[in-house]
């Protein structure tokens, strides 16, 4: 059992709704992965020759939810979290780890940064947009590449706990 509330996304609901829905349960999903671990697991770069870790991964996902949301859709100059020598303008990586960086303190800045999000899109249409290479895009273009960004990064989570300690499957 976990403490994680993964909610499950709405079979039969308008598109804002599903939009949300998938980008919810995507990062419920990613919080599950890292469940239990702690630091010192989570910090091991488990598939080797990759040096993801999921602490990085957290982090990393913590940096693209602040690029997408923020400087992107709301337009904040927000500077990159874990790296402040990285391209404001573009999604920073996020993925190496400083000395004494913790899971912990990666979950609770993305959660943050979650937070940041769901309030600058509570009250925009789909069809808002925000500037990315000088160009507009929507509200509802960033949902769709969020969904994808934690789609494919969740994949990334799933081998990396299964190396670490055999979990699979959440």
């Amino acid at each position: 059992m976990t403490s994680v509330n993964r909610p499950m996304p709405p079979l039969n609901a308008d598109e804002r709704a599903t939009l949300e829905g998938w980008l919810d349960f995507h990062r419920a999903t990613l919080a599950m992965k890292c469940e239990g671990l702690d630091d010192e697991r989570a910090a091991v770069a488990s598939v080797p020759p990759s040096e993801f870790t999921l602490t990085g991964l957290v982090q990393h996902m913590a940096e693209v939810e602040r690029y997408w949301f923020r400087r992107v859709l709301a337009g904040e100059q927000a500077p990159p979290i874990h790296d402040p020598q990285a391209d404001p303008h573009g999604p920073s990586g996020g993925f190496d780890l400083a000395e004494g960086a913790t899971l912990g303190d990666a979950l609770s800045t993305w959660r943050e940064e979650i937070a940041r999000a769901r309030e600058h899109c509570a009250d925009r249409p789909l069809t808002d947009t925000g500037r990315f290479m000088k160009q507009d895009v929507n509200l509802r273009w960033i949902y769709v590449h969020m969904i994808e960004e934690y789609a494919r990064h969740n994949g990334h989570a799933d081998l990396l706990r299964e190396r670490i300690d055999g979990a699979t499957g959440v």
